[in-house]
């Protein structure tokens, strides 16, 4: 980051009755400088909101849509890269827990997977339109705005779900570094091999085989986001058999080599990711646990 370029970022863990559904709500400001914009990527996450004061970012999901100017910007699970260009501004973000998304959205995570959109503009994302137009006061008032998104969500209506028990189920094993394999998975969730499968497109947006390996390279690239010192080598997740298997995975979720990653400026991501695991001990968000960030700090 540039002498003038400026990224500031303060974390807020969702209340005890809405922990399950999110990861953390957070608030950052943006200061390109004299460039007039910061270029990064995020990496894959699970789906969330963005809001933005007074404007939003340029953004491209690698090979698919891309989104202009969004005040009001909404993601579904990913497992591409997101390159965005960022003017001066400050954004409240919005992380759901794929529990929250099943409550929240009602809408099948795998049919939202790798989308970026417009959130005005996009039926899935209409019931959060009200907060995203309300959210922001003629003053900035961090705690003011914090109230009405905890506020917004905890009057929302929301449906039981049956499934409740099992997207808990698979998610605990997904963060679990020891459990590589979907059968292990399977075995965690007590249920048939279809249904895990079944379950996972649904409320994770993806197989049990990608979550997995998107997992095992998370691990890595959130190690080395926190310590790039160690080089790729020390970040490696030790489940992976070779170098040669986590260039491969580097390229299929980032779109680039790790050397080409590790030489690029990542102004806004790297900010992020620190200020994250030095509060919650967590540097991304697909490392929370299904109990929400406090649980993955303890």
């Amino acid at each position: 980051m540039s002498p003038e370029e400026n990224v500031t970022v303060r974390f807020y863990p969702p209340p005890d009755d809405l922990r399950r559904y999110f990861t953390t709500f957070y608030v950052a400001e943006f200061e390109p400088g004299t460039s007039g914009r910061l270029e990064d990527c995020l990496h894959p996450e699970w789906g969330g909101l963005r809001i933005f004061n007074p404007t939003g970012p340029d953004a491209q999901i690698s090979g698919g849509h891309n989104v202009i100017n969004a005040q009001f910007f909404a993601t579904g699970p990913t497992s591409l890269p997101v390159h965005f260009s960022m003017p001066k501004t400050r954004m409240w973000g919005i992380g759901f827990l794929p529990l929250g998304w099943a409550y929240f959205v009602r809408a099948p995570a795998g049919a939202h997977k790798n989308l970026i959109c417009d959130g005005y503009l996009h039926p899935s994302f209409a019931p959060f339109a009200p907060l995203a137009q309300n959210l922001y006061g003629p003053q900035t008032d961090g705690l003011a705005e914090l109230e009405r998104i905890t506020n917004f969500f905890r009057h929302l209506t929301v449906r039981p779900l049956t499934d409740e028990p099992r997207i808990r189920a698979i998610h605990e094993g997904l963060v679990d570094p020891q459990l590589i394999t979907v059968a292990e998975l399977v075995e965690r969730v007590a249920a048939s091999p279809r249904t895990v499968e079944r379950l996972c497109h649904k409320h994770f947006g993806f197989s049990p085989k990608l979550l997995l390996r998107r997992q095992r390279f998370m691990r890595s690239l959130a190690q080395f986001m926190i310590d790039p010192s160690l080089k790729w080598i020390g970040a490696m997740d030790s489940h992976y058999h070779d170098q040669a298997q986590f260039v491969r995975d580097f390229h299929e979720f980032m779109g680039m080599t790790p050397r080409e990653y590790s030489t690029t400026p990542h102004p806004v991501l790297e900010r992020i990711a620190q200020e994250r695991n030095r509060v919650y001990g967590a540097a991304v968000q697909t490392m929370d646990r299904p109990a929400g960030v406090s649980a993955t700090a303890a």
